[in-house]
């Protein structure tokens, strides 16, 4: 019924010749539709290095405005072209903690629906767990739509020193300059303060009088 409505309201639009009044509402739909949908994220850098032998955090949550109900989650591993599930469940509903499913002997689920973070931890890495590792979620509310985020794991046998002497040059250049404003403004301050001195002797000098 509302189909209908949102139908003959742009026939009307159309017939009237309102092509972009009708437009405009179509926009502003679309919008509505995409604002409410499920986001899922594994962070601002979707990508980290670690030593063969760690442990590793893989990030991951999720976000809706229109809540959600029996979200469903996985972690998948893409092992040369083979999508392996690592770990699933449903959360029942916000708050609800979920009854994660482990296929994996390293792996452990670190998450909270409390806090929106279907995380997990993988044990004792290995230089075949490298690679593209998918979070995977669909949301009922949202008619069963999917969303997904890759997070990218590198295994080093050791972690690549940083070359901070750039940085260190531009620290010791700024040190330099402050410390030379700093300098200046002590010096501008005794010269002042000498000067002030100065004028209030000359201006406590008595002229003698004239014979």
């Amino acid at each position: 019924m509302e189909l209908q409505r949102g139908r003959s309201f742009l026939h009307r639009c159309a017939g009237s010749g309102d092509v972009v009044h009708a437009g405009l509402v179509v926009t502003l739909l679309i919008g509505v539709w995409y604002a409410q949908a499920l986001e899922v994220n594994t962070g601002k850098v979707n990508f980290i290095e670690v030593m063969n032998g760690s442990s590793v955090l893989l990030p991951c949550t999720y976000a809706s405005c229109i809540g959600i109900k029996n979200l469903y989650f996985n972690w998948q591993y893409k092992d040369n072209g083979t999508m392996v599930k690592l770990c699933e469940a449903t959360i029942p509903a916000e708050g609800v903690e979920p009854n994660v499913k482990i296929y994996h002997e390293r792996v452990e689920f670190v998450g909270s629906s409390k806090k929106n973070n279907i995380s997990i931890l993988l044990h004792n890495v290995t230089f075949e767990d490298q690679g593209e590792y998918i979070c995977f979620a669909r949301n009922p509310k949202e008619k069963e739509r999917n969303h997904s985020a890759i997070f990218t794991l590198y295994v080093v046998d050791e972690l690549r020193e940083v070359d901070n002497t750039l940085t260190t040059i531009i620290v010791s250049v700024l040190g330099g300059v402050i410390g030379l404003i700093i300098l200046i403004m002590v010096v501008k301050a005794v010269v002042l303060a000498v000067l002030s001195q100065v004028q209030e002797k000359k201006a406590c000098v008595i002229e003698p009088p004239s014979i």
